[in-house]
C-alpha cells in the first residue's frame, strides 16, 4: 500500500556535492538522448490536474526513459518563479525544455509530467521515481538550480512510497487522514483530472 514518506521544504545538500551530481546528470542525459532512451510522448498533454487546495495545473510536457520501476515512488515538486508574469510564463515553458538535462540523468528517474503554473504562480512536476531514497536525493540537489530562479521558501516536495504515477494521476489514490490536513498542506494531493488532449 502506498505510504507518505516525505513532505515539506527541502534541506539541500552541500553545494559542492550538488555540482558533482548535476554534472553527472547532464552527462548521463546526453547518453540517454544519444541512445534514443529519452522520449517526450503526447499521451498526457493537456490533462488538467486539480489539487486538494483548489489549484489547477495543466500538463504541457512529458518526459520518460525506457525503464520500469522496481521500487516505485511518486514525487511531487512545487516552486514559484521570481519576477515572472504574463507572457514570461510562456517563455519559461518553452526554455524549460533545456532543464531536462538537470533531472533525466539522475539515478532512479523514470518519468516527469510538467505542469503549468496554477493561479498562485506555482509550478509542479509530478515524477515517477524508482526508489524513495533516490527521489529524495534528487530533490536535495534540485534545490540549488531552483533556488537561482525561484522563491526559496516556495520549493516543496512530497514523496509517495510504493505509488505508480499513472495511479496517482488517475485521482483514485486514497490519502489517509485528509480531514486532519489544512488546505495549505494539500498542495500535492490530487482530487481529479480531466482527460488529456490525446486519447
Amino acid at each position: 500500500m502506498p505510504t507518505d514518506r516525505s513532505e515539506g521544504t527541502v534541506t539541500p545538500e552541500h553545494w559542492t556535492s550538488a555540482i558533482v551530481h548535476l554534472a553527472r546528470c547532464v552527462a548521463r542525459t546526453g547518453s540517454l538522448i544519444a541512445t534514443c532512451r529519452l522520449h517526450q510522448p503526447h499521451r498526457n498533454l493537456g490533462r488538467q490536474m486539480t489539487f486538494a487546495d483548489g489549484t489547477i495545473g495543466t500538463v504541457y510536457r512529458e518526459t520518460i526513459v525506457n525503464a520500469v520501476p522496481v521500487d516505485p515512488a511518486v514525487l511531487v515538486v512545487a516552486f514559484r518563479l521570481r519576477g515572472v508574469r504574463g507572457w514570461g510564463h510562456a517563455v519559461f515553458r518553452a526554455e524549460s525544455l533545456l532543464n531536462t538535462a538537470l533531472f533525466a540523468g539522475f539515478p532512479g528517474f523514470v518519468s516527469k509530467l510538467w505542469l503549468t503554473a496554477d493561479d498562485q504562480g506555482r509550478y509542479r512536476g509530478v515524477y515517477q521515481w524508482d526508489g524513495t531514497g533516490l527521489a529524495e536525493d534528487y530533490v536535495r540537489t534540485l534545490w540549488w538550480p531552483l533556488a537561482v530562479v525561484s522563491h526559496r521558501d516556495s520549493i516543496r516536495f512530497h514523496v509517495l512510497t510504493g505509488q505508480r504515477r499513472d495511479v496517482f494521476v488517475s485521482g483514485s489514490v486514497n490519502h489517509e487522514a485528509d480531514v486532519d490536513r489544512s488546505v495549505e498542506e494539500s498542495w500535492w494531493r490530487l482530487r481529479r483530472t480531466t482527460p488529456p488532449l490525446h486519447t
